[in-house]
């Protein structure tokens, strides 16, 4: 029986695919043992089909998926170089059902790739996944669109962002259009601020080739997290369907621009110094292998911005990222506005209710003031907490369901990934003209001292 699907891995033989493709199909084969899937690997690797099956076994192996490996145990491999036609045109020549490109690769081999297809013959209902970054800025992802778009329908490109398969994403979206008690109040009528925060323990973990040329603002903020803040901010869509979730994203994007349009006010920017993180010790991020000091390069990132929109105008968003950091948990926080007015005669704490999503493990917190036990009139501060798991599947397991499926609901659309980097194109600006000093922090810390405040 021919497989609906052949899953094209090209850049098999990369990290990406052994530490995160793999694992996270293994899971979804799993989860849904009746998938018609069919495996190919394709990379510059003089690799033969044994060696390939041994890191597709190995790579389940490491999620205890081991029994999932028969689904895919006829997988092949090959040797190929994908920024040629003749070798894409056989790739998919040999694809059974719906071929599913997808570039676990660096940018710039994927958008030659691209180029290259435009040589090919690309079967009906062919897929093509890219992963992030998508372009340097909005004027070469706005060319990277419309070369797509001479390949395959926008609904057929999915372009990864693995965040939006994190559940608490999902779950986000529960909590605000299915509960009236929130659903009421998340506008700038009665929310004061958000923090959209991801504080990394790691460093650069052998990616200083992408990341020194990248940074914390490129590689987090202007991906991952605008994505998320789009997910907070976005007016209710009719249906979760790909066509309205993703219009209503598109649109607060585009309503989003730097806080007061100044760039210099409303961005931070840092990079570590020698320090330990837990048991760990890591050198000056300067003294890093593959870091080019003169790049000036930042590991910590934040900056702010505002919805111009009538639901959300006023309310200040901060976008935040770094490595090397010892304090914090990834995290949204919604701060909500103090109440209006508190009789006299209560004493105690009275801060503004606060409202935390944690991106891992996946809760959901809410700060409330209540009355204390011994003194009713003293208000004491406490936190109502759910537990929401971590979903069924990892983050890509829900991106290559998504891709199996052809269902684009949590793929980004091609104009929003111009937007995201039309917001930060100003913060990058600033950055270049050293109009933002580059602060340092001790790694393990929490980020530059004079940030405190």
């Amino acid at each position: 029986m021919a497989a609906d699907t052949t899953l094209i891995i090209l850049g098999a033989s990369g990290d990406l695919t052994s530490r995160l493709l793999l694992p996270a199909l293994g899971q979804l084969l799993v989860r849904e043992p009746g998938r018609s899937v069919r495996l190919h690997g394709a990379g510059m690797d003089d690799w033969t089909d044994e060696h390939w099956r041994e890191v597709v076994r190995t790579a389940f192996q490491t999620i205890g998926a081991e029994a999932a490996f028969d689904a895919v145990a006829e997988t092949t491999y090959s040797q190929a170089d994908i920024t040629k036609a003749d070798d894409l045109q056989k790739l998919l020549d040999d694809a059974e059902g719906r071929p599913a490109l997808y570039f676990a690769v660096p940018p710039a081999v994927t958008e030659k790739s691209c180029l290259a297809l435009s040589d090919v013959t690309i079967p009906e209902g062919t897929i093509l996944a890219l992963e992030k970054p998508f372009g340097t800025d909005e004027a070469s992802a706005h060319k990277l669109n419309q070369q797509l778009a001479t390949l395959v329908p926008e609904d057929q490109v999915f372009r990864i962002d693995h965040f939006l398969g994190r559940s608490t994403v999902l779950n986000l979206l529960g909590v605000r259009f299915a509960n009236r008690l929130i659903e009421s109040v998340w506008s700038a009528d009665d929310i004061a601020s958000i923090r959209i925060d991801f504080p990394e323990a790691l460093g650069l973990e052998g990616r200083a080739g992408y990341y020194d040329a990248a940074g914390a603002l490129v590689d987090m903020i202007q991906s991952h997290l605008l994505q998320v803040m789009a997910f907070v901010t976005m007016e209710p869509p009719a249906s979760l369907d790909q066509l309205d979730l993703r219009d209503a994203t598109s649109a607060v994007l585009r309503a989003t621009h730097v806080l007061d349009d100044d760039p210099v006010a409303n961005s931070r920017r840092a990079r570590y110094t020698a320090g330990d993180v837990g048991e760990r010790h890591f050198p000056s991020y300067v003294e890093e292998p593959g870091v080019d000091a003169a790049r000036g390069t930042e590991t910590l990132a934040e900056m702010t911005v505002e919805v111009r929109t009538s639901r959300w105008q006023g309310v200040p968003i901060l976008l935040r990222s770094g490595k090397a950091l010892g304090e914090g948990d990834p995290a949204v926080t919604v701060t909500f506005k103090p109440v209006r007015h508190l009789p006299g005669g209560f004493v105690g704490e009275s801060e503004p209710s606060q409202l935390v999503f944690s991106l891992g493990p996946d809760t959901m917190s809410l700060a409330l003031n209540v009355n204390g036990a011994d003194d009713p009139l003293e208000l004491e501060r406490v936190t109502l907490a759910a537990h929401l798991g971590e979903g069924a599947l990892k983050a890509y397991g829900e991106v290559l369901s998504g891709i199996l499926d052809g269902d684009a609901m949590l793929a980004v659309r091609g104009d929003a990934a111009e937007q995201c980097w039309r917001i930060v194109q100003p913060v990058i600006d600033a950055w270049r003209k050293d109009e933002v000093p580059l602060d340092e922090y001790p790694a393990g810390t929490a980020g530059p001292a004079s940030w405190s405040a």
